[in-house]
């Protein structure tokens, strides 16, 4: 049988999109009772008598209907493209009970602990028979769905299924245990699930698996047709204060993001006058609210905490290593109120779904899209108890990255640079600034919330006893970028660096990103060895005053 058949066996409904999974499982039971396979011991499950009916939003519905033409049109590996808050968990139980109603076996892969045990949870409200492959929790393999952890079925091998679903399928780009399970499982239709499909290489060919990682992407909705429609709340944002991240040193992340390193974006960040500035502006522009902060680490989140505690804020902590009891009990009181801010450096930025959460405080500067989006959808759901969510950001990722509610670029990266592609790219849009009055981060000039308007500055140098004016700076014209970029690329081989390089002096000249520039190398000018080594200097004192300083 080929893929395509395989695909339509698993993934068409016998029953319709509202039937229970007791309907499913039992049709599943009589036919093996029938064939002898099963005996009193080992009988999978089939739901509570009383399990809900599974009723999809219409982008929900449309998402399930098109992964299943994709998959049935000969693509093998598909990402499903939904926002944080879309409710990508109800399309993947869709596919699941489709594939139960066929009387096929799924493997729904998770790659933390606690997805496992979350993703558990919501099976089994919903009436979903499943067992569990984690370690030692390991219960139940004969049942026809299994919920498990990628590191323990690469160790351990996975089950013969008839389909695989992947949660936060962003990290299948940079792991080896992903790639080897499936190619192991060669042939096996796989459902990729992410709120941020922009991992480096998550569409990179590989041999053992015949093809790209993910072939096709399927997007659900955007944030801001989610927005528009009810289904997540808009944001405003203010950026109060932001740490000195001149000289810091980045690295590849687990999602293939050039990223700032954990160990100096703590010391960059771990201030008492920034800390102290964290507090200060949440009193003011957040009081009473449920509150999420991610810090950069774990004493950064500690301290945090503390300086809330000194202010009368009811605050906790929580990290990986926080007892899986006592961390249950954190989360349980900031839902009930009893802990108004939870802090913490990244375990809440996926998996963790709380309405009511109100404001987010982003304390930790990354440069990453993916951290980025995860961390602020959050507090992007909607919640009978606000209309909009609230960012207070101290890391000036905001004026990096954009708004979180923007529309991002969403295409499978192949893992070549994204110059080499030769694709027609969008006009530029401004980036966003703090407003100087009341810190509310906008893209006009003039302030929506206070109405500063900041004077437009005159081209005069105002000196004494004269006045002289400046001239106007000219425009870069189009062949002065492509020849600064082909004198960087000219620099870059020299030096051995990477594109990415290339690309940040590129904007630290201009103050945009390089857009349909030729890869053609140029011997470099003194100008331009002049303006890096003005670089190189700039960083060597800001390091030597943060030494200072320290």
């Amino acid at each position: 049988m080929d893929n395509t058949s395989i695909a339509s066996n698993v993934l068409a409904p016998r029953y319709p999109l509202t039937s229970t999974s007791e309907e499913c499982a039992s049709s599943l039971v009589a036919t093996q009772k029938r064939r002898g396979e099963l005996t009193a011991k080992n009988q999978p499950s089939q739901g509570g008598a009383a399990s809900p009916l599974l009723t999809l939003r219409p982008y929900q519905s449309a998402a399930v209907q098109n992964l299943r033409l994709s998959l049935a049109g000969g693509v093998l590996r598909e990402m499903l493209c939904s926002p944080t808050g879309s409710g990508k968990t109800e399309i993947g139980m869709a596919l699941v009970r489709g594939a139960m109603a066929k009387r096929k076996r799924v493997a729904f892969l998770c790659n933390r602990v606690h997805l496992v045990e979350q993703t558990s949870r919501r099976f089994t409200k919903a009436g979903i028979g499943h067992g569990i492959i984690q370690g030692e929790n390991t219960t139940r393999v004969y049942e026809s769905v299994l919920v498990a952890s990628i590191q323990t079925v690469a160790r351990r091998g996975l089950p013969d299924v008839d389909l695989i679903i992947i949660d936060e399928a962003h990290t299948v780009a940079g792991s080896s245990e992903y790639r080897g399970v499936l190619a192991a499982a060669r042939g096996v239709p796989v459902v990729g699930l992410s709120a941020t499909p922009y991992a480096k290489g998550l569409g990179k060919h590989y041999d053992e698996l015949g093809g790209p990682l993910f072939e096709h992407m399927t997007v659900a909705a955007t944030i801001p047709e989610l927005i528009e429609g009810g289904y997540l709340v808009d944001c405003d944002v203010y950026a109060p204060s932001e740490p000195d991240m001149a000289g810091i040193k980045q690295a590849r992340n687990a999602f293939g993001d050039l990223d700032y390193t954990d160990a100096d974006v703590g010391r960059a960040v771990n201030k008492p006058e920034l800390v102290g500035d964290i507090v200060t502006h949440w009193l003011r522009l957040a009081r009473g609210t449920p509150t999420v902060c991610f810090a950069a680490n774990i004493a950064h989140s500690k301290h945090i905490v503390e300086r809330f505690h000194a202010a009368g804020v009811s605050a906790e902590h929580i990290d990986c290593y926080t007892d899986e009891e006592e961390r249950r009990a954190i989360l349980a009181r900031v839902e009930t109120g009893e802990t108004m801010v939870i802090s913490n450096v990244g375990i809440l930025a996926e998996g963790w779904d709380f309405p009511a959460c109100r404001t987010l405080i982003l304390a930790r500067p990354t440069r990453s899209l993916i951290r980025y989006i995860q961390m602020a959808g959050r507090v992007l759901r909607p919640h009978a108890s606000k209309d909009r969510a609230l960012m207070l950001d101290h890391s000036g990722s905001v004026v990096r990255l954009g708004f979180p509610t923007d529309e991002f670029p969403l295409e499978l990266d192949d893992g070549t640079p994204r110059e080499a592609k030769g694709e027609a790219q969008e006009k530029e849009k401004p980036l966003p600034k703090a407003c100087p009055s009341c810190s509310y981060v906008k893209t006009v000039h003039k302030c929506p919330v206070c109405g500063f308007a900041p004077e437009r500055k005159a081209n005069v140098d105002v000196r004494a006893g004269d006045l002289v004016p400046l001239k106007k700076k000219s425009k870069a014209k189009k062949m002065d970028k492509q020849e600064f970029y082909s004198q960087l690329l000219g620099v870059a081989q020299e030096k051995g660096r990477q594109p990415g390089w290339v690309a940040h002096r590129y904007r630290d000249y201009f103050g945009v990103w390089p857009r349909e520039m030729q890869n053609v190398p140029a011997a470099p000018t003194d100008e331009v060895r002049g303006f890096l080594r003005h670089l190189q200097i700039k960083a060597a004192k800001g390091k030597e005053a943060r030494h200072a300083g320290a």
